[in-house]
């Protein structure tokens, strides 16, 4: 019997074939590699019985001066704190630019539905500013004397944070919520008597995903606006400037109810109408008309087309025909995201492209709980009028943790002036003072523009610096002190930043995905050769760049990446740097992963608590918390604890099996005269794990030349157990790979050294 080791080195190898990756991995997936051996990642358990509503897209563990723990959660529509097992909403109220919270008081509710889950429309005395999946809370409630509807399954308390979704908004005065229960007693305009409710909306924070480019599939195109308002003409409309009901200057309709006050209309069938912008109404007019504007079928003209009587008008405020340039109000380029920070046991909180808020976690009791997070928490921010308040729209902030600078990035030139904001721009506070941002002999406030790159796109606190990235550059931020307060250096070009969270740093280096690949930088900026590389670029959508997150596992020495695949809206893929085991192996110890179990959208390593915690996200599931009526489409965040027993332990107790599985390359039999020369008659092999709990599966794949496709051996797959000594296998082939996995729950294991009995069996 001749015994031949297949022994082999850590880490996946995607660069190569299977035959030239040589003794390397070439594929796996919920597998790492550990002092050289490859073995099953650790499973995870969901640290709360409710599951959260939208997508997470930061966390930040904190402590308070008594050591308490937290978690603060950003979500596409909430702001989370995790204490003790429980999650506790403290999402900002909707404010003005001095902080001041805004309501519509008033407000008054027609029950639409005969029906669940159709609506409710609310009228506020003022334009509300609402759009289609913002969130509001209703408080206040009184329904209409008719209605049977309960106000408790709508109406938001200081003990019951019921909120609601905003399903449409058919014009600057109404929007509807989904009806939780069926409207017994008819429905209409009937059952609006005598109703009232305040209306309280949420900070809006961004869309659950990122969406790339101009132009078609981008914003409302083509004259369809959900919740649309349409009513038709009231008398021909000529092929000229004149206005129905000759009077020149307005379009008759029958009723202008539900349209905006000022706006665009379409005229007859889209994409083909006609475009007319007004700026007043009244109750069936459009008044000060232009004819021919935006996109209509003669564009660039002053004359419009002729429609006939009754011709369907309808509200295209935000209708963008093929070509034209899109307003910027209503497309989102970017994911509704966060940057968290701890000022001391202060939590700073700043939505992308927003405002900056507060929560101070050493509030005594409970009240802190259902305390909002705020522009205006004492002692920390005062009102932006002020003059030295935080900006009110910021890409991105960070605290200096040495000099408790509050630095805001992509930041407004002028304090309080959103329109002035510049997206390479930077504006940090007074040294422990993060109120005051106007710079003045006395502070050590002040700002600086960066160069090299479009945008700012992320930064992180390292050993001696502050590393700051542009969408092409990287630069240092280094405390000098008075009178420049920071110091920019440049040190690197072509190595910016894909999104917000794709770097991160640990024990002095950091580390983060570019366009141009992956770089580390320890005083000099490397580009970290990659064996997976091309396997990450080819099935990746970058443009989606701003929903990759970096995370460290600091026990198992791994930087791991998860990133959106080109066919998928949400990260549904993983990329491991290993930083501890990569002085093992030429071009480092690089492992990847598809799983479905495995898809993050947030991750942050063992500091304040014991083990890694990862938010996993599933977009055709419905969140519990916080309650919000009319929940469906927004998704669900799952909150797990990591290296945490062998499988995935749901929120209602349930096991998912975590599988796992390596595939080595494709190995010849090794004679004087070459690799390959022989084929190879595999007899048996014996087994060899360090640790195996349960059964792992061993498939022996053969083929005969490079460019074949491996199929089973005979007898494949074999279970293994820890009792297994030998097994027999008629195994024929030029080149030969084996593939460990588990498929069942509880299974567990760690790679050894096989062993096979292998010999040449001749040339053909």
């Amino acid at each position: 019997m001749a015994l031949f080791e297949m022994k082999f080195q850590p880490g996946v190898n995607k660069q190569d074939t299977g035959v030239g990756a040589t003794d390397r991995w070439v594929d796996s997936d919920n597998v790492r590699w550990r002092y050289g051996l490859a073995e099953k990642v650790g499973g995870w358990a969901s640290l709360l019985t409710d599951t959260i509503v939208g997508v997470a897209r930061k966390q930040l563990a904190f402590t308070d001066l008594e050591g308490n723990r937290y978690v603060g959660i950003g979500t596409d529509k909430f702001l989370l704190i995790y204490f003790e097992g429980q999650l506790y909403d403290i999402t900002p109220w909707r404010t003005n630019s001095a902080g001041v919270q805004t309501t519509f008081t008033g407000s008054t509710i027609t029950t639409n539905s005969t029906a669940p889950g159709t609506s409710i429309t609310i009228t506020t005395t003022s334009a509300h500013g609402l759009e289609i999946g913002d969130i509001v809370a209703l408080e206040s409630v009184t329904m209409p004397s008719a209605s049977a509807l309960n106000k408790n399954n709508i109406e938001f308390t200081s003990t019951d944070r019921q909120v609601c979704q905003v399903i449409t908004a058919p014009s600057n005065v109404t929007f509807t919520i989904t009806s939780p229960t069926a409207e017994t007693n008819g429905g209409g305009s009937d059952l609006t008597s005598g109703s009232s409710c305040i209306v309280a909306p949420y900070q809006r924070i961004g869309p659950s995903q990122q969406s790339y480019g101009y132009g078609f599939g981008i914003g409302d195109y083509g004259g369809t606006v959900t919740g649309v308002v349409d009513d038709t003409l009231d008398g021909a409309l000529d092929a000229d400037t004149a206005g129905t009901g000759g009077s020149g200057t307005a379009v008759t309709v029958d009723s202008t109810t539900g349209f905006p006050s000022t706006g665009t209309i379409a005229v007859g069938a889209v994409p083909n109408a006609e475009l007319i912008t007004y700026t007043a109404t009244n109750a069936t007019n459009f008044q000060n008309i232009t004819r021919g504007a935006l996109g209509t079928a003669t564009p660039g003209t002053s004359n419009g087309q002729a429609h006939s009587d009754n011709t369907i008008v309808q509200n295209a405020t935000k209708w963008t025909n093929w070509g034209d340039a899109v307003n910027a109000t209503t497309v989102t380029l970017e994911p509704g995201l966060w940057s968290l920070s701890n000022w001391g046991q202060v939590l700073v909180g700043t939505i992308a492209n927003g405002k900056t808020f507060t929560w101070n976690s050493g509030v005594s009791g409970d009240t802190k709980f259902t305390t909002r997070a705020s522009m205006n928490t004492t002692d920390y921010v005062t009102a932006i009028s002020s003059g030295d308040g935080n900006p009110t729209a910021s890409r991105f902030t960070l605290i200096s943790p040495t000099t408790r600078h509050l630095v805001h990035f992509g930041t407004e030139t002028t304090l309080g002036d959103s329109s002035s904001q510049d997206d390479m721009f930077l504006r940090f506070s007074d040294i422990n003072a993060i109120n005051t941002f106007a710079p003045e002999a006395d502070n050590s406030a002040g700002d600086q523009r960066l160069q090299d790159g479009t945008k700012l796109m992320g930064a992180i606190v390292a050993k001696e610096n502050i590393l700051v990235w542009t969408d092409n550059a990287l630069y240092t931020m280094k405390y000098v002190g008075s009178p420049y307060t920071f110091e920019f250096e440049q040190v690197g070009t072509n190595c910016g930043l894909i999104g917000q969270n794709a770097c991160c740093e640990i024990d002095g280096v950091a580390y983060w995905l570019s366009n141009n690949g992956f770089f580390s930088f320890d005083g000099t900026v490397n580009s970290l050769p990659c064996v997976v590389e091309d396997y990450v670029f080819d099935d990746f959508d970058t443009t989606k760049g701003q929903q990759v997150y970096a995370g460290i596992n600091n026990l198992f020495t791994e930087v791991v990446w998860y990133y959106p695949g080109a066919s998928s809206s949400f990260n549904d893929k993983y990329v491991v740097f290993n930083y501890g085991e990569s002085g093992r192996q030429p071009g480092g110890i690089w492992y990847t992963g598809v799983n479905t179990n495995s898809i993050r959208t947030t991750f942050i390593d063992a500091t304040v608590y014991p083990k890694p915690h990862a938010t996993q996200f599933n977009s055709s599931s419905t969140g519990t918390f916080p309650d919000v009526v009319g929940s469906s489409g927004l998704g669900q965040t799952v909150y797990f604890q990591h290296e945490t027993g062998t499988d995935q332990l749901n929120p209602d107790n349930t096991v998912t099996t975590l599988t796992s599985f390596a595939t080595s390359f494709d190995f010849p039999i090794n004679t004087q005269q070459g690799a390959g020369e022989f084929f190879l008659a595999m007899r048996r092999f014996l087994p060899d794990f360090k640790t195996l709990t349960g059964t792992a599966k061993v498939t022996v794949g053969v083929k005969d030349y490079p460019s074949s496709t491996s199929t089973d051996s005979t007898y494949s797959p074999f279970d293994v157990t820890s009792s297994s000594r030998k097994f027999d296998t008629r195994a024929r082939g030029r080149y030969a790979n084996i593939k460990i996995e588990n498929q069942s729950a509880g299974e567990d294991w760690r790679y050894g050294t096989f062993q096979v009995d292998v010999q040449a069996d001749g040339r053909r």
